[in-house]
């Protein structure tokens, strides 16, 4: 790591479950301390990795909590900044040490979105198009296109902001987790922006659910982020776009609503000048 960030600055934390082949690969290459955060794995994740990594902080879980273990990673990992990775991507060499140097050179900035290069082929993720074309501009205080989300294996955040606003909940889960979570810091003031000078590398695991299963897991978030965050006519307007849409999206609402009391319990509505940069997004979408 380079003189830009010291030991205990940084660690990355890396929620996994039944991936090991893929964590023995990915692992090794991350720059920083590690903390595995596993999420009831029951392919022997835990004592592969601990035979072959004993450097790596093992935490396993009794049961899958979702992205929830990045807040446990986080609380253990106890640095002033943590970078997110699966257990299919990694941050460039030297990059670590390079958005620390972003964090701290912009105090406001909570979640710094690295660009993502998919596969062997370094293809551009299709979704760091459309960050780099935020409509919410560039704010004089961050240092790049301003955000209302972001995707957790190419981010970094400052732990204390993280913390603050609770980090990644119990009730999403994943996917799709990284709203509320947006919502809350920018309801907080703090700002999340797209970094394309640093890189994450992702080369998406073998193993990975259907695209229905996904798009049904998606919605399940989206609804319970709206019962958590947003005012009613904006939820009733969610349930029923998920009505008319596919299976899938019914398939999510269903599942929803078995949270809607655990939601409900965390419900307070975001503030107006949130919501007036959820509709510039909406109408630019």
């Amino acid at each position: 790591m380079s003189s830009s960030a010291r030991p205990g600055d940084v660690a990355v934390v890396v929620m996994s479950q039944n991936r090991r082949e893929d964590l023995l690969r990915t692992l090794p290459r991350h720059e920083a301390p590690v903390v595995l955060v596993d999420n009831a794995s029951t392919d022997g994740t835990v004592e592969a990795v601990r035979a072959a990594l004993p450097e790596v902080t093992v935490v396993p879980l009794e049961r899958n909590v979702g992205s929830y273990a990045r807040s446990l990673g986080v609380e253990r990992a106890g640095t002033e900044f943590v970078a997110f990775a699966d257990d299919d991507s990694w941050w460039a060499p030297g990059d670590l040490a390079r958005a620390v140097g972003v964090m701290r050179a912009h105090p406001r900035l909570a979640v710094l979105n690295a660009r993502i290069l998919v596969g062997p082929e370094e293809r551009l993720d299709s979704f760091c198009t459309e960050l780099a074309r935020s409509p919410l501009g560039t704010p004089d205080d961050l240092p790049g296109p301003a955000l209302l989300g972001f995707i957790a294996c190419g981010a970094m955040v400052r732990t204390e902001a993280f913390l603050a606003v609770g980090g990644f909940d119990p009730v999403v889960r994943f996917p799709g987790e990284e709203e509320r979570l947006s919502l809350d810091l920018a309801a907080a003031g703090w700002g999340i922006a797209y970094v394309d000078a640093v890189t994450v590398h992702h080369h998406p695991s073998t193993k990975r659910h259907a695209p229905e299963r996904r798009r049904t897991a998606i919605w399940r978030s989206r609804l319970l982020t709206a019962v958590m965050r947003r005012p009613w006519p904006e939820v009733a307007g969610l349930v029923l776009q998920a009505l008319r849409s596919g299976a899938p999206e019914r398939r999510g609402l269903l599942r929803a609503l078995r949270e809607v009391p655990a939601a409900l319990r965390r419900r307070w509505v975001v503030p107006e000048h949130v919501r007036a940069d959820l509709r510039v997004l909406a109408e630019a979408a």
